[in-house]
């Protein structure tokens, strides 16, 4: 037992994380549905225990509807929406928070077990604790986030989106690090000389998370709404309409087409330098097996998970494309820090 936890290896350890890694995924394509169904802002109250029940009597309902009915949204948007309408988009929301609240505990539950257990090996104890802060941070970003579209907007505030989606990828990323730590241990050997890939991952993983935190922007302005044909934009190559005039912010966080051109313009980016990874991954002398084989996976996902937005834009962002196509910008990110990770280890 002491040689297994010096040697910071532990498969058991390992599947744990990357079970919690598939709830967090999971709720990051649900908010993507709470958001395209508008229902984000159907749960007024944070009640981050007592809310685990949704309401059991018809009462509850009506109370719940009614302050949904305070809410500018509902006043401006869904005015007479009735309570079967209203129950279809609090079941997303509500689902949404159940997740949050399995994700916390699937993951402090077996950490304080191993812990007490003293199965944890020693140099993963810090980092499981750091996931643990960022997963409870998130819960309040989130209500923080819900909170902008209470009292003076009918959707949440772009920015807001931006900083919880990220969040939950970052939360996402360091899932799959540890897990991946924790199944290998520690470097048994010095790591054998690898080139530009340690720097060319890093650049291109940070790309990728660019690229997510521009899509959250997108959706927060609802600008795939507008401008849906492609390869230009309403006809025109840069769109007229791009800069706002209250300003450089105004301009890069709420002008529609602004967001929706600069996420464009990095999808090109992205797909160009994945495609990029993957040859260069394949020819290379330096990578071998599963990092070679990652290079040609990020290659292949980002090229579909651009013609995949293209068919979402092209479409007007239908729920089951624009679920796709969240969920593949995770999966592209995912597969971006395994690379990363990768290369890094002999």
């Amino acid at each position: 037992m002491t040689s297994f936890l010096k040697d910071g290896r532990s498969q058991s350890v390992a599947i744990w994380l990357v079970g919690v890694t598939v709830v967090v995924f999971t709720m990051v394509v649900v908010g993507g549905a709470t958001r395209l169904t508008g229902s984000g802002l159907s749960i007024t109250e944070w009640k981050p225990v007592s809310g685990i029940l949704p309401p059991l009597s018809a009462a509850d309902w009506a109370k719940d509807f009614h302050l949904y009915q305070a809410t500018p949204q509902y006043r401006q948007v869904n005015a007479g929406m009735s309570l079967g309408e209203f129950k279809s988009i609090f079941w997303w929301e509500w689902f949404h928070r159940l997740l949050g609240r399995l994700a916390g505990l699937a993951f402090a539950l077996p950490f304080f077990t191993l812990l007490a257990l003293r199965q944890m090996p020693m140099r993963l104890i810090w980092r499981c604790a750091i996931l643990l802060a960022l997963g409870g941070l998130q819960g309040l970003v989130g209500w923080w986030m819900v909170q902008s579209g209470l009292e003076h907007r009918i959707l949440v505030a772009p920015e807001r989106l931006v900083t919880h989606l990220g969040l939950a990828l970052i939360l996402f990323c360091a899932l799959i690090w540890t897990a991946m730590e924790a199944w290998s241990g520690q470097p048994r050997a010095r790591a054998a000389r690898s080139g530009a890939w340690p720097a060319a991952s890093m650049v291109f993983f940070a790309a990728v998370f660019f690229q997510c935190l521009l899509g959250a922007l997108v959706a927060g302005n609802q600008a795939g709404l507008i401008d849906n044909d492609w390869p230009l934009m309403n006809g025109y190559l840069i769109p007229p309409d791009y800069v706002n005039k209250a300003g450089i912010w105004a301009t890069l966080a709420h002008s529609q087409a602004a967001v929706q051109f600069d996420h464009r313009v990095v999808a090109y980016a992205v797909v160009i330098a994945a495609v990029g990874i993957a040859g260069s991954g394949l020819n290379s002398q330096v990578l071998m097996g599963q990092s070679r084989a990652l290079a040609l996976a990020v290659g292949v996902m980002a090229v579909f998970q651009a013609l995949l937005g293209v068919a979402t834009l092209m479409t007007r962002v239908p729920l089951p494309l624009a679920l796709l196509h969240q969920a593949g910008a995770a999966i592209l990110l995912a597969l971006a820090t395994a690379l990363m990770w990768r290369v890094r280890r002999p």
